[in-house]
């Protein structure tokens, strides 16, 4: 089953339940997915949102709750952190599973050693096959020092 097909499920299921929080970030997520939807449109792909950009939106919806729970969390504002991850939890039922440190450093590993790179000039290929085979479930944030690391040494 497709990721939009579960999301609408999952609206769907929400809305019987009457879960408004649930409800609420899962429109929230339909919400971004047709935004994505509409600028890809403009920009004449009328194919839409791929499922590597979905899960890439919401990587990057989680990222952004987590910084809002942080910041809200310093403020003393516990009950809207918890809303925050709240809305983490949620989405986090879309994504895939997240890679553990070691599987991301055998894949950084993989990934190097498939490109043939073995200069800093190459990060950018090892970077795009990883993203073109663990969009989703590596924090690219934290590979890129990694990989960096990796052909600096």
């Amino acid at each position: 089953m497709s990721l939009r097909a579960r999301l609408t499920d999952a609206v769907k299921q929400a809305m019987k339940d009457q879960a408004a929080k649930r409800l609420s970030t899962l429109r929230l997520v339909t919400a971004a997915i047709k935004d994505k939807d509409i600028a890809l449109r403009s920009e004449g792909r009328d194919s839409g949102t791929t499922e590597d950009e979905i899960l890439a939106l919401l990587g990057k919806m989680v990222k952004q709750r987590l910084e809002a729970a942080r910041a809200y969390d310093d403020a003393g504002r516990v009950e809207l952190a918890e809303a925050e991850r709240g809305e983490i939890a949620v989405i986090e039922e879309f994504l895939p599973r997240q890679l553990e440190d070691a599987e991301v450093t055998a894949a950084i590993d993989e990934a190097i050693k498939s490109t043939g790179a073995t200069t800093l000039r190459d990060m950018g290929k090892v970077i795009g096959l990883l993203k073109s085979h663990y969009t989703g479930r590596m924090d690219f944030g934290r590979v890129g020092p990694l990989v960096k690391n990796r052909l600096t040494n």
